[in-house]
């Protein structure tokens, strides 16, 4: 950390327990928190802890309850950059083709993948800004925003196929206000309701399953469609198969991925398969990257396919403008 607060020109004293003390414009200290999470590692990031203040003096114990992890600290000091985001709706999004399992060439639907855009034309991906607006209590904010960048896309591309949706349910208080949102959105963009799947993520961190099972039964009311996240990835997505009842299920990524040479992968996966198609439950095999992957997941029933090795997302552009594919640290 002195290295880098050297690199940068910084001037610092050290003081009793390990701790470093630097004088910084709020700007300044912005710049070098990324470079120090860089040098540091995870656990290291936990361990350190962080204080800004934002006037000169002494510490006091009024302070302490503001000390947080380097992790906290690094998230929250992106605050004023992902509000200018939000304000300036620097947002846009890419889809992504899911196919046919039986025929890879044949489009059935496009999953919406969100993009910030910075100002200096840099492109964020998606990771950074949940992480940082977790960290800093916007997520209700960026989720909308997400939302409002898959409709807008749909429209522009002319998308006549279905979209899906990402949908994070921890960001949601209230399904009635949400939900009214959501279809104000959709219903001015005229696109049918039977056309949008909402896919819910996170589904394995839900906390109430009472409450999320309420917000997706406002949704299918509504006429729109569920899919259900990252199944496989642990048990609490299996259980939530009767308790939710999903149109889709989407396997996970890291499942899929060697399927075809792990017989333990393949035994977990082609039960999820069966267990979909036993309950009329169509099923998406996520991060297909190999003929072979390909070859497993058509043999073994699954409905659609989705991934590297069939199709990329497409290329993300704001205003018309294809901004720089330049990908931020994912802190």
């Amino acid at each position: 950390m002195i290295a880098q607060l050297q690199e940068h020109g910084c001037e610092f004293r050290l003081a009793e327990g390990d701790c470093l003390i630097t004088d910084l414009e709020w700007d300044e200290m912005r710049a070098l928190v990324l470079p120090i999470r860089r040098v540091l590692t995870h656990r290291e990031s936990e361990d350190v802890r962080a204080l800004y203040k934002a006037t000169a003096g002494d510490l006091t114990t009024a302070d302490f309850p503001r000390v947080q992890s380097y992790t906290q600290f690094s998230m929250v000091s992106q605050t004023t950059w992902l509000g200018e985001l939000l304000s300036e709706q620097r947002f846009t999004s890419v889809l992504q083709p899911i196919v046919f399992a039986n025929m890879p060439g044949k489009v059935f639907a496009h999953e919406a993948l969100l993009r910030g855009v910075g100002k200096n034309d840099a492109i964020v991906y998606p990771k950074h800004l949940f992480d940082v607006a977790r960290g800093c209590g916007m997520l209700v904010q960026l989720d909308l925003a997400a939302r409002r960048s898959a409709i807008e896309r749909m429209v522009l591309d002319d998308i006549p196929e279905i979209l899906f949706v990402n949908l994070t349910p921890s960001t949601i208080d209230d399904p009635l206000s949400s939900l009214s949102e959501t279809v104000a959105m959709i219903d001015a963009a005229k696109i049918p309701h039977e056309r949008i799947v909402f896919e819910v993520v996170e589904s394995d961190q839900a906390q109430d399953v009472n409450q999320l099972r309420t917000l997706l039964r406002y949704y299918r009311d509504a006429g729109f469609r569920v899919a259900l996240d990252d199944v496989g990835a642990g048990y609490s997505s299996l259980n939530l198969l009767h308790q939710l009842r999903p149109d889709f299920v989407k396997l996970d990524m890291d499942l899929i991925r060697g399927v075809d040479t792990d017989p333990y992968k393949a035994l977990i996966a082609q039960k999820i398969i069966e267990i979909a198609n036993a309950l009329f439950i169509e099923t998406i095999a996520e991060g297909v990257e190999t003929p072979a992957e390909l070859a497993w997941v058509q043999k073994h029933g699954a409905t659609y396919a989705q991934g590297f090795g069939i199709a990329r997302p497409g290329v993300p552009t704001l205003n018309g403008r294809t901004p720089r594919g330049v990908e931020l640290l994912n802190v």
